[in-house]
């Protein structure tokens, strides 16, 4: 195994994550899931070994972590933080390029290999009409890109990402876990990317890391959703108090988004009501009243309807 964990404790003056035991190769795409403040951070921190381990080892590519030295350290990984400072006065090309000097004195010129490469790298992450452009004249998401496209310049078999799309929109995710899903396979690299967006970075992860409760739970990533269904199930948030729910007969999801929209749009309280789904429509009941609503905005209208029936009666 290229990563291997074993009996590792990760944290501070006291333990965010406790006798963590887990591996990842080569080829691989490994999503790390878990809350703000939970250890995510941390935890790549500990890998990178820029955090001194609690207790147990981490190795990489058969080497303790603590018996490597930053350069070798940077021959072997790749990092992309969600937060990174901006070179002043560089453009998109130069802080790709940047990812090349890993291999080289920093007054060393690259070869026409190296920046072929580069151009691919640009191409890759569209970016080609921003190559000569200053990153701070870059939006956010091209800005995020551009860090990226500096690890894939730096050609390291280990590529972490601490949430590489935060910053992105839709097309633009898809196409940036596309890419690494891609270059793991295609390349044999190893890619550990840390996200809030599971929902969509699961379809290109073959394992998952998810750090609950100090324990990290790890796995393939569809057996770990399916021993943990609390990750696909939709919680029903009250954060209105003074609000009383009506019956709502529904799955998961539809109960979730009918509860939500009445929290926000009655203070009154519903329990008289049932609300049943019924897949084309839904069906409004009280002791002495039925109706049945196509969409959320008919059933908003039919309740205060009947509110104000009741209340001028």
């Amino acid at each position: 195994m290229f990563l291997k964990i074993n009996q590792a404790t990760i944290g501070y003056t006291n333990p965010l994550v406790s006798e963590i035991n887990s591996s990842l190769e080569l080829g691989e795409v490994c999503l790390l899931m878990g809350n703000n403040g939970i250890g995510k951070t941390t935890l790549i921190k500990s890998i990178l070994g820029q955090n001194k381990l609690l207790k147990g080892k981490i190795s990489i590519n058969g080497k303790l972590i603590q018996k490597l030295d930053s350069n070798e350290i940077a021959s072997q990984i790749a990092i992309v933080f969600s937060k990174a400072e901006i070179p002043d006065n560089y453009t998109v090309t130069d802080l790709i390029s940047l990812g090349k000097y890993i291999h080289y004195p920093y007054y060393f010129k690259l070869n026409e290999t190296d920046k072929q490469e580069i151009f691919e790298i640009i191409n890759k992450l569209n970016l080609s009409e921003y190559q000569n452009k200053k990153l701070t004249e870059l939006s956010d998401g091209n800005l995020q890109k551009t860090f990226i496209g500096r690890a894939l310049a730096q050609n390291s078999p280990f590529i972490i990402l601490d949430e590489p799309t935060t910053h992105l929109d839709e097309e633009n995710k898809l196409m940036i876990l596309s890419l690494l899903r891609n270059l793991a396979r295609s390349e044999n690299k190893l890619i550990l990317l840390s996200s809030h967006d599971w929902r969509l970075a699961k379809e290109f992860s073959d394992k998952i890391w998810w750090i609950k409760e100090k324990k990290l739970i790890s796995g393939i990533s569809e057996e770990v959703i399916l021993n943990n269904p609390e990750l696909i199930t939709p919680k029903i948030l009250n954060f209105n108090q003074t609000f009383h729910s009506p019956d709502i007969d529904a799955p998961k999801l539809e109960k979730e988004m009918m509860f939500s929209y009445l929290q926000k749009n009655f203070s009154q309280d519903l329990r008289k009501f049932k609300l049943t789904f019924k897949n084309d429509f839904w069906e409004l009941n009280s002791e002495n009243f039925h109706d049945n609503c196509h969409g959320f905005l008919e059933i908003k209208q039919s309740l205060q309807t009947v509110i104000e029936t009741s209340i001028s009666n």
